[in-house]
Order: structure tokens, then sequence, then C-alpha cells
């Protein structure tokens, strides 16, 4: 209890102090954003902060903070330290920054943003690869609901899966605040009371749990730590995914001050939900055996609706249940909305109007049909590493605007090549890419870390004497 506490209060505390230090590298200024200067009913819509802080919580986390957190927990106590640092210095920074960049750039698209940090070729990879990840996460957020729903309810998958889509088809054509903006906020209380009141049953009743914090790897098969639980635990520490969804509340707040408790302040919340659920996992099981075993006969689901039944009792399993289903398909829905949000960016198709939105929403939700009826679970493995990369890249596009803004740039430098180390090592290491040993693995990361620090230098330090040389001539 006092150990999960304290990783809470760390968290607390890093966004008042770590968040307002990143706020101050920024620096706010009060000019009108994208959403006070010209809101178009559509996706310019002006939210109130709690309701822009609660969607962007929703649309970030999903399913990650409490799957990942779970998969997380198999290594032991020494999870928590990732969750903790991961989203202080790594993920709130990645979300704050990314996010007011979109803020800086009318809440154009990640696509956008690649373009114009990293050269034009990069933005048909961009496009191609950001579409292709966002359809499949929204499409396999619809499968899987529509498998747990037709178990529950003993009819064909088919019939719960073209329901879910032809709710993704309404969410993404109509006005933000029609649907997400008047239900999500009610579905992020849910899972933040949800969560809540688990850990609160978790510590009143006479459950396992670990008394001591200790670095050493739990892990009943000896994974490594480095890097898998850095891949492992995403969505609550840093995730690149987060970079997909912050786009579309860039486009509805109605200051900059507010950036901070909604881009940083939800990053932060998640981190709390994701230390909820490693928490759990360790607790609720008397060891990782256990719980690892649970995972791989039941899926991470079926590890949540025992906490939940075995904590709750037989309503509280019906609950998370029902709360799974809807987290997949709030998920889903806003991937398919960014595709369009993207789509539009890249043809510079205007929103306003309906037929247009229609068009780009029939096409979005028409490659979603079409990757539901393959199999993509090979696909799917992939996931983990490519989400880590984008946050990997977003962490690198802030800090070039940064270098190039004369800001302190070594808030994110310094993640970026953390994460550069762990995305390397994981394709050194991983079955389904290089498959070397674990310390040849470790020794690829280490040096693509140290090849990604000096590399930066050497290239700011080329560019610093071309902008000299550049003001040189225009005051000569």
């Amino acid at each position: 209890m006092v150990l999960f506490l304290v990783a809470c209060l760390c968290l607390i505390s890093g966004y008042f102090i770590y968040g307002t230090f990143v706020e101050k590298i920024w620096g706010i200024s009060h000019n009108p954003t994208p959403a006070m200067r010209h809101p178009d009913g559509v996706d310019y819509v002006p939210f109130p902060t709690y309701k822009a802080f609660l969607v962007q919580f929703l649309n970030i986390a999903g399913l990650g903070p409490v799957f990942g957190a779970l998969l997380g927990a198999v290594y032991g106590p020494v999870c928590l330290l990732w969750i903790v640092f991961g989203s202080i210095f790594a993920g709130a920074v990645h979300d704050y920054l990314s996010g007011m960049l979109f803020l800086k750039h009318d809440g154009k698209s990640l696509v956008y943003l690649m373009e114009t940090y990293f050269g034009k070729p990069f933005k048909y990879v961009a496009l191609l690869v950001l579409t292709a990840m966002l359809l499949l996460v929204g499409t396999i957020f619809a499968k899987s609901p529509a498998q747990m729903i037709g178990q529950l309810t003993d009819m064909p998958v088919w019939i719960w899966l073209t329901v879910i889509f032809g709710y993704y088809f309404i969410a993404t054509l109509l006005p933000i605040d029609k649907l997400i903006g008047r239900f999500y906020p009610l579905f992020a209380l849910c899972l933040l009371g949800s969560s809540i009141a688990l850990i609160i049953a978790l510590f009143t009743r006479d459950v396992p749990a670990f008394l001591n914090f200790d670095l050493a790897n739990h892990h009943p098969a000896g994974k490594p730590l480095f890097p898998l639980l850095f891949v492992t635990i995403a969505c609550g520490a840093i995730s690149g995914f987060h970079a997909t969804q912050s786009p579309m509340i860039a486009r509805c707040l109605t200051d900059e001050k507010y950036g901070r408790p909604v881009f940083y302040g939800a990053m932060i919340v998640e981190g709390i939900v994701a230390l909820i659920w490693a928490t759990l996992g360790m607790c609720f099981y008397s060891d990782s055996a256990e719980l690892l075993t649970t995972i791989n006969q039941n899926s991470a689901g079926g590890a949540v609706s025992e906490i939940a039944k075995g904590l709750l009792g037989p309503v509280g399993g019906v609950v998370t249940i029902a709360s799974v289903v809807i987290l997949a398909i709030t998920t889903g829905d806003t991937c398919f909305r960014s595709v369009r949000l993207s789509l539009a960016d890249f043809f510079k198709i205007s929103q306003d109007k309906l037929p247009r939105r229609l068009i780009l929403t029939l096409v979005v939700l028409g490659g979603g049909v079409l990757l539901s009826v393959i199999n993509v679970a090979t696909i799917w493995q992939y996931f983990g590493w490519f989400n880590q990369t984008l946050a990997m890249l977003t962490l690198w596009l802030v800090t070039v605007y940064l270098y190039q803004s004369g800001k302190l740039y070594w808030v994110s430098f310094v993640p970026a090549v953390f994460m550069t180390g762990v995305c390397m090592a994981y394709i050194a290491y991983d079955p389904l890419f290089l498959n070397l040993s674990v310390s040849t693995a470790h020794r690829v990361g280490i040096g693509a870390a140290a090849l990604a620090f000096i590399g930066f230098l050497i290239l700011a330090h080329r560019f610093l004497r071309s902008r000299k040389r550049s003001d040189k001539k225009v005051n000569n």
C-alpha cells in the first residue's frame, strides 16, 4: 500500500514540478487557438477544459494502461519505476510538447508535422504507415469486442461487428461534440472509477501482496527487462499512439494555458491507472508465474475479469467486461476519425461540408472492413515495437522544433535517445526481427543510443553554423 501511494505521489508531484518546468520551456502565449480562430462546428469545436481533458484521457488510454500494465507486472515491482519515471520524463513530455506543436500548427495531423520538420519526402511514408497503423488498431478494437459480446450473447460475431462498424461510421462522420464530446467524458470517469474501486477493494481485503520493492527481474521465463519491459508497458509510460490522437483535442482547446492539464495531465492520470493495474496484477496473484499463466490461458482480458470478480464479485466481473468493450470501441472510433483528419490534411480537403466528410469516412471505414475479413494477428505482433518507434520519432520531431526555436531541447532529447536505444535493442532481440542474444541486443541498443546522441549534436552544430552564416550574409 505504501509503495503504491508513494508511486502515485511521485506522479502527481511530477505534474506540478516537472510539468511546470516543461511548460516554461515551451512558453505559453495567449494567441487565439485554432478552435477560436476558425471554428467549423465539426472538428474545430471549443471544449471546456474538463471535457477536453477527459476526452484526451480516454482517447490515449483505452485498454493500454490496463492490459500493458498487467503484462508488465509479470516482471515484478520494478515495472513501477518505468511507469513513474517514464510517465513524468518521457510520456508526459512527449504528449505535452507534441500536443502544443499540434496546437501551434492549427491542429494539423502528425503527418503534416513530419513533413514540416523532417522534410517533404517523409510525408508519403508517414501517411502510409500511420494510416495502416490506425486502421489496424481500429479494426482490432472492433473485432475483439464483437467476439466478447458474441460469447456473452450467443449471437453471431459478424452481427456485432456490423453494429460496431456502424457506430464507427457515425462517430467518424459526426461533429466531435455530438458523440465524442458528449459521452466520452462519462466513459473516462467510468474507467477511473472502476480502477479506483478495485484498488480500494484490494487493500481492504485479505489478498497476497508484495511487501518490499526490489529491482530483481521476476519474469518466470527470464525475459530481459531491457528492452522488453519498455515496449510491454507503453500507454502507461510513453506511447506513440498518443501523437495520433492529440490533434483532435488540439482543435478544441480554447487557450494554450490549458495544454499542461490536458496533454501533460492526461498522461499522468494514465500513469496512475497503469500503477493501479500493475499493483492489482502483482498483489492479486501469489507470484508472477501465476499471473503469467492466467494471461497465457485466458489473455489479459481474462485476468482483468478474474481480478474484478475476485475483488468486486460477479457483478464486478460483468461491469468490467462491459468496460473493456466500451474502452476498446472508443479507442477504435477515434482511430478512424484520426485517419479521416490525416487524409483531409494531406489532400487539403475541407471537412466543414458533409459530402466531403462522407466520402472520406466511407473510404476510411472501407479500409477497416477489408482488414476485418483477413487475419491480422501476425501484423499485430509488430504493433508494440512500431508504437514505441513512433514515440521515438515524435520525440525527435519536438526536439528538432525546440532546437530550431532556441529552446531547452534536452527535455525531449534525452528521452528520444533512450527510446532509440529501446527500439533498436528490441529489433535485435525479438524473434520476429533479428532474434539475437540478450547481450548482443543490449550492445546494439546502447550503440544506437550513443550514435543518436552524437549524431544529433553534430547535425545541430552544423545547423547552427549554417544559420550564423546566413544571418551574417543578411546583415552584410
